[in-house]
């Protein structure tokens, strides 16, 4: 006889439904087994023939960290390219290189953590690369665009599955796990949950990533929003997988909660599914779950509810159902198709700020392409290892010939003199080469080390000439004539050993602090001195004796090179910018918006010796610049492995640059609020209220033929508007045109954007080719939150419509009216008030009620703060005034015109989340402006009154 084959568990049956399937399964596995699927290394069940799965691969625009992959351009460069259908393709091929790595290396994980959707609101930002755009529709445009190409057309099975970054309102690298934004619900709901809102509708995200931040006093890890919010746009099980470490900082660094059992318990129950700590072991979330269950904290179902939501994406993800996975034997990796998308996308995004008519250049031009980024082609956190590089002046080579291009980096060159006499020596090390950091692949690239191998820096009679590069306030590089730059490993010796600076702590970056007759040389990475000792050049601590105290020798000055260069050529391209890892990168905001004084000497130069100067800034972010001298200016993101080809290629005519400003280019840093300051509305920031003159505004963009608007066309419908309007190329070339759609409210009742995109398209058009452009805007378009209300109103009245290249350079306008509901007094009487629904504030900060949920009112520092709360309507009268108050302070509350009435907290409350009742009497009748003053650290979460009035309050 032979034995049965035994059942296929239901689990393992392709023809039930998911749910079905995850139900078996969850029924199948042990408490302690869920448990362990809670981390971010998930293990697999042998028992069970369920694998290990990892939540986490990095796909920014290529695929990160595991070694060479095609690199597209920087996030915020596909943004500039306001080109939803590159960008879905440009999605596509980074899943399929996903899977193909996978198939060879099982490190790399299906789960992407990518786009990211935060809004770029503040330029000083240091992840600014990372974002599309200050605007909510534009973001979320481009980021649907990404995802679907992330996921995948099959209507089952996902190639990846995109998990959006970083919920939310996250736009300040200073204290990024201590600070909170302070939220106003109008801000919330209009601009940065929109952007996450749009994206998580259109049905192609698996999940977000909640931010290190807090929001409105609340750790964006047990967010309320996560379930007020996110879970309520769709019906999908959504995966929430927290941050590197952010579980932890609830107790280590934010000290919201006592425990990490707490802790972890409240981010479960909150939302968070996937617990990214401790690098690869799992242990320490598998005891901090179990011990919040032991303790009540938790139960399965909750543990279920977060097993459920991975279970779901990997079930999309046909890991089990591998012999109907349609994405299983994708291949597609480095293929020609995927290099000319690189360069497709490289070209798209080119911004052409400023030209005089010297652009583009003629196939005989002698040039000089000058700057510290000229011969660059810099990668950022989230690159993949370049497998084909070209920097602007390969592309200038190959486009005009060597012959013609005369080259000059623009640094300095220098030798350091010790005390002795001697020079710092970079000692002969053949056969030293070795690839770039991180080609071989790393799940956590922080882990990556300097190399040992190499002997340290030594003191000789002759010394080594040194590139040193000052790439703003006062940090230096210093790069040996091979090539390399100087680095510390972990044995604390310097070495020529690195490629280019990195890491998650730069190793390559240094300070010369004056001292007496020279100079100290401090390696910032570990903060120490530099000394010269007899077993070779060392960063030294406190026992090590005194530092060594440099000469610095200059043997030449760049801007001599640089101005020699210029006056020889016919046309001088000054190649500027930042090194994504120096200056303004994750965990390090800007401190300027202007262009280090290296670089703007280096320009000047430029400028001096050749008035036909073209400026080409290569940046993660915007710069101040002086574009009034200059014939051009460009702006491209780091552009991936094409940029190079692509700013050439667009600097001859080869194509027309059509790439769009997807931020505001502020002229000064006294453009800018607080980083912190993250009401738009009242801080009057990004193009939607700036209300001075920007350098560039949103939306900006040149090209190398012309293009008229006409016929712009208007009908309102029931649920939408229909506007058309006609672009016709009046140039001589092909290019693509960028037609942008805003609108703008003629009479509002409260403040609103001064225009606010509706939509945009991208077409291409040969000279005297002209095509109508027609778009369909939901009436929901129009509305704002109204606070009153708390939801979404749209007033009755007249809508400006503007069409044309930019936010700025409008060539068609007309208006329409449109109905809506009315604006109604605050029913204060019936409803009383809600201390975070102000109209407007002066000093206030929003903070948590409770840990759990809620909102309060604060005063920031100066510890006052005024609130206004417009047309509340008292009825035929009231009579007194009820405050809901924790803290200690007093608060004064008055009708607008009217004496205040001043309630005192005489005893402060048992802390913050204490609250108590303080009750006055208080009168007014009809509808009236309410103004309420904070004084004294108290947070005020409610205000209700009493009285004789109406029904209706």
């Amino acid at each position: 006889m032979t034995a049965s084959t035994p059942p296929t568990p239901p689990f393992r049956d392709s023809r039930l439904p998911f749910a079905k399937r995850i139900d078996d399964l969850l029924s199948r596995l042990t408490l302690q087994e869920k448990i362990s699927f809670l981390h971010q290394f998930a293990p697999a069940v042998e028992r069970l023939g369920v694998g290990a799965f990892r939540t986490g691969q990095e796909a920014l625009h290529g695929v990160a960290w595991m070694g060479p992959a095609t690199v597209f351009p920087q996030a915020v460069g596909l943004g500039a390219t306001w080109n939803e259908d590159l960008v879905r393709r440009v999605g596509e091929a980074v899943s399929q290189e996903v899977r193909a790595m996978r198939a060879r290396d099982e490190r790399i994980g299906l789960n992407v953590w990518a786009p990211t959707v935060n809004l770029l609101r503040h330029p000083l930002w240091g992840r600014n690369e990372e974002g599309y755009s200050e605007d909510p529709r534009l973001t979320s445009a481009v980021a649907t665009a990404y995802t679907r190409g992330l996921r995948g057309d099959h209507p089952v099975y996902w190639r990846t599955a995109p998990v959006l970054k970083h919920w939310l309102a996250h736009n300040n690298e200073t204290g990024r796990d201590v600070t909170s934004s302070s939220v106003r619900p109008r801000v919330l709901h209009e601009y940065d949950l929109r952007a996450f809102r749009d994206t998580v509708e259109a049905g192609a995200v698996a999940g977000v990533m909640p931010a290190y931040n807090l929001v409105n006093g609340h750790p964006n890890h047990v967010s309320p929003y996560l379930r007020e919010q996110l879970r309520a746009w769709t019906e999908q099980e959504l995966l929430v997988c927290s941050d590197a470490g952010a579980p932890s900082n609830l107790v280590d660094s934010e000290h919201y909660f006592d425990t990490h059992e707490e802790a972890t318990a409240a981010s479960l129950t909150a939302g968070v599914d996937s617990f990214t700590d401790h690098g690869t072991d799992g242990s320490k979330i598998v005891e901090r779950v179990t011990g919040a269950y032991e303790r009540g904290l938790l139960t399965e179902a909750d543990i279920d509810a977060a097993v459920r939501r991975q279970l779901s994406v990997r079930f999309r993800l046909g890991e089990f159902d591998p012999e109907y996975d349609p994405h299983a034997g994708t291949g597609a990796f480095d293929t020609p198709a995927h290099r000319a998308l690189a360069r497709e996308a490289a070209e798209q995004a080119v911004v052409l700020l400023r030209n005089d008519g010297v652009l583009p250049l003629a196939a005989d031009t002698r040039i000089a392409v000058v700057g510290l980024l000229a011969d660059e082609c810099k990668l950022d956190w989230y690159s993949g290892t370049l497998i084909h590089r070209s920097t602007p002046l390969d592309g200038l080579y190959e486009r005009f010939g060597a012959e013609r291009v005369e080259f000059a980096e623009g640094v300095d060159r220098v030798r350091l003199r010790t005390a002795a006499g001697t020079f710092l020596t970079v000692p002969d090390a053949p056969g030293s080469a070795t690839g770039a950091r991180g080609a071989e692949g790393a799940l956590d690239p922080a882990l990556l080390a300097g190399r040992t191998d190499l002997p340290p820096l030594a003191a000789g009679p002759e010394g080594t000439e040194f590139a040193l590069v000052d790439w703003g306030g006062d940090v230096l590089t210093l790069r040996a004539p091979d090539g390399h730059y100087l680095s510390v490993a972990e044995d604390g010796f310097l070495r020529a050993s690195a490629e280019q600076p990195g890491g998650w702590v730069v190793q390559e970056t240094f300070r010369l602090e004056p001292h007496g007759d020279g100079h100290l040389l401090r390696h910032l990475g570990t903060g120490r001195h530099v000394r010269v000792a007899a077993d070779g050049v060392k960063v030294a601590d406190a026992a090590d004796g005194d530092p060594e105290v440099f000469g610095l020798v200059v043997t030449e000055r760049g801007a001599e090179a640089v101005a020699r260069a210029a006056a020889a050529a016919d046309v001088v391209v000054v190649v500027a910018g930042n090194d994504p890892h120096i200056n303004g990168r994750e965990t390090e905001d800007r401190a300027t918006l202007r262009l280090p004084a290296h670089q703007e000497r280096l320009l000047e130069a430029a400028r001096t010796a050749n008035p036909r100067t073209v400026l080409a800034l290569v940046s993660a972010y915007p710069y101040a610049i002086e574009p009034e001298d200059l014939s051009a200016v460009l702006w491209t993101a780091h552009g991936g492995q094409a940029a190079g080809t692509a700013l050439a290629r667009v600097l001859a005519g080869d194509i027309s640059p059509a790439g769009r400003l997807p931020q505001t280019w502020y002229a000064d840093d006294a453009d800018l609020p607080d980083l912190l300051d993250y009401d738009v509305i009242g801080a009057r920031q990004t193009y939607l209220y700036f209300e001075g003159t920007p350098l560039f505004p949103f939306g900006h963009g040149l090209s190398y033929a012309s293009f008229g608007y006409d016929g712009l066309a208007v009908r309102a419908g029931e649920e939408s508007v229909r506007v058309s309007f006609t672009v016709t190329n009046t140039g001589e070339v092909t290019a693509d045109e960028v037609a942008q759609l805003y609108a703008r409210a003629v009479d509002p009742s409260v403040t609103r954007p001064r225009r606010e995109l509706l939509a945009h398209r991208r077409v291409t058009l040969e000279p005297g080719a002209r095509t109508e452009l027609s778009f369909e805007v939901p009436l929901s378009a129009f509305a704002f939150w109204d606070v009153a209300r708390g939801g979404w109103r749209r007033e009755p009245g007249a809508y400006e419509l503007l069409a044309g290249a930019s936010s700025e350079d409008v060539r068609l306008r007309t208006t329409v009216t449109l109905d809506g509901d009315a604006a109604a007094p605050r029913p204060v009487l019936r409803d009383g008030l809600a201390a975070v629904d102000f109209d407007e504030q002066s000093g206030a900060e929003i903070v948590d009620r409770t840990k759990a949920a809620g909102d309060a009112v604060t005063p920031a520092a100066d510890g006052t703060a005024e609130l206004l709360y417009r047309a509340c309507d008292f009825g035929d009268g009231v009579t007194g005034v009820t405050l809901e108050v924790a803290g200690a302070g007093t608060v004064e509350v008055s009708p607008a015109g009217g004496p205040p009435v001043t309630l005192a907290l005489g005893t402060p409350t048992p802390g913050p989340y204490a609250y108590t009742t303080l009750d006055a009497p208080f009168t007014a009748e009809g509808v009236h402006d309410l103004r309420i003053g904070l004084r004294g650290p108290l947070r005020l979460a409610l205000v209700g009154f009493s009285g004789r009035g109406s029904g209706d309050g």
